[in-house]
């Protein structure tokens, strides 16, 4: 059985196109490029709409927006909150004794310093400032914080909070970062579980969130950091 494909071309269509002849393709070979055309047009569209497709069901598995609280009085919620729990990373990891502190500014802006120490209740107190923008001035619960002169930006929402602000918690548009902080060096067991399980209804990991220690004997307690 002969195996070899068909040539486009015959050996009196080459030597036409040799002379300089216009060359005009055999019936059959029109076929067969019309036929390679369909497929690779098939082909071309099957790939776009299976990055379509594609496309669409990463759109929803994305999570909705996180919720903001309705309103925040900003001058009752600024002065000093406890950290009392977050999702650990590299700026705050092994911080303890660690307080957030907010101070309204005649401008608007706030001005923001976060205290801790590090590992041990007797290390020397360290300290980072930075600058806050309130950017939803309806309900002053989205905010961007502005660390070494604007240099690091970071998105601050207020998504859940004490009516009375003893504590308040902050998230994080990526779901990545949070904090549960309170007035108080402490926060009740059945408090700090229903937050949990709201973080959870927005979308949050509540497995991910530690407990920050803000006493001597909550050091290598389990659940804490």
């Amino acid at each position: 059985m002969n195996h070899t494909l068909p040539l486009p071309f015959s050996s009196l269509e080459l030597r036409a196109m040799g002379a300089g002849e216009r060359l005009h393709p055999r019936p059959r070979m029109r076929e067969i490029y019309r036929a390679v055309f369909r497929t690779l047009t098939l082909s071309a569209g099957l790939a776009l709409l299976a990055t379509g497709c594609t496309t669409r069901q990463a759109t929803m598995k994305q999570k909705a927006p996180l919720q903001t609280v309705r309103h925040v009085d900003l001058p009752k919620y600024m002065g000093d909150w406890r950290v009392i729990a977050n999702i650990p990373y590299f700026a705050e990891r092994g911080c303890i004794d660690s307080i957030e502190s907010y101070g309204l500014n005649p401008n608007g802006t706030i001005a923001n310093w976060f205290t801790f120490r590090k590992k041990s209740f007797e290390a020397a107190p360290g300290k980072f400032t930075a600058k806050i923008k309130v950017l939803n001035k309806e309900t002053n619960a989205e905010w961007k914080v502005y660390f070494f002169g604007g240099l690091v930006r970071a998105a601050y929402l207020v998504i859940d909070m004490d009516p009375g602000y003893q504590w308040t918690v902050v998230g994080h548009p990526s779901r990545k970062y949070g904090w549960i902080m309170a007035r108080n060096k402490t926060l009740p067991e059945n408090t700090y579980n229903a937050i949990l399980k709201r973080l959870e209804k927005q979308g949050y990991d509540p497995a991910l969130f530690q407990k920050v220690p803000q006493l001597p004997e909550q050091l290598g307690t389990p659940g804490f950091q």
